[in-house]
């Protein structure tokens, strides 16, 4: 009995002690990616707020970026993705909002004409009875469908 006692603890010392390098083994398996290492970086910092920076890993991901603080950015990362292809976005972020590009990227549809009719119509008999109302906004409106 205390033969069988032994055994059973000596297996079981034994099971625990394999598990975190089987369950390592697996992760790695499963996730490749997590052992990425970092092959190019550099990061740039100036006295009045510029900024840029950028990097590349080993597993392909690289991104660079310049802007000034908290204002304005602008700069591109592209990857790998699962199915084989490599994706890369530009883009720009300011008072405008942030605008990535990419040829992955779902685009708006076309604004339609009557649309901008509706807007211009707007724009050219104002309400006056909404003091929230801003032609500033409506001409930034119009100029951002225009662009699509």
């Amino acid at each position: 009995m205390f033969r069988f006692v032994l055994a059973s603890a000596a297996l079981l010392v034994a099971a625990v002690a394999a598990a975190p390098q089987y369950q390592h083994q697996q992760q790695h398996q499963q996730n490749p990616e997590a052992h990425a290492q970092i092959v190019r970086y550099e990061n740039v910092l100036q006295d009045d707020g510029h900024y840029n920076y950028q990097y590349e890993t080993s597993n392909g991901i690289a991104a660079h970026e310049e802007g000034l603080g908290a204002h304005s950015a602008n700069g591109a990362f592209s990857y790998t993705g699962p199915d084989g292809v490599q994706y890369r976005v530009v883009y720009v972020a300011d008072e405008n909002g942030f605008r990535p590009e990419g040829a992955h990227l779902p685009t708006p549809p076309p604004t339609p004409e009557h649309v901008f009719k509706t807007l211009e119509q707007i724009r050219a008999n104002p309400p006056k009875d909404q003091k929230d109302f801003s032609l500033e906004a409506l001409d930034a409106t119009l100029a951002r469908l225009r662009q699509h």
